[in-house]
């Protein structure tokens, strides 16, 4: 542990945000696993509202650092793809 004062705070600071970036990646992991389980079920409606829900928190990823950016587009342009596959693979 350090011993002068500023390391300390910088310490417990790296702590919080080390926790806070666990939860947020943990609540992507879900909500990837929301749009997996509503496709595997062949509801695309819940499909679509997850994949909303979804795109929106991996961009806020993106943004606070937590995803680089070629890994947040990637982990996007797979789920339309597969949102899409199964839309389109669906009788009208």
């Amino acid at each position: 542990m350090a011993n002068i004062k500023s390391a300390n705070k910088r310490s417990k600071t790296n702590e919080v945000q080390r926790k806070r970036n666990v939860a947020r990646v943990s609540d992507l992991k879900t909500a990837i696993k929301k749009v997996h389980f509503a496709l595997d079920q062949r509801d695309l409606e819940a499909a679509r509202e997850s994949f909303k829900v979804v795109e929106s928190k991996i961009a806020r990823a993106r943004g606070k650092g937590i995803l680089k950016s070629n890994t947040a587009s990637r982990k996007v342009s797979r789920l339309a793809k597969k949102v899409k596959e199964a839309s389109t693979a669906a009788p009208a």
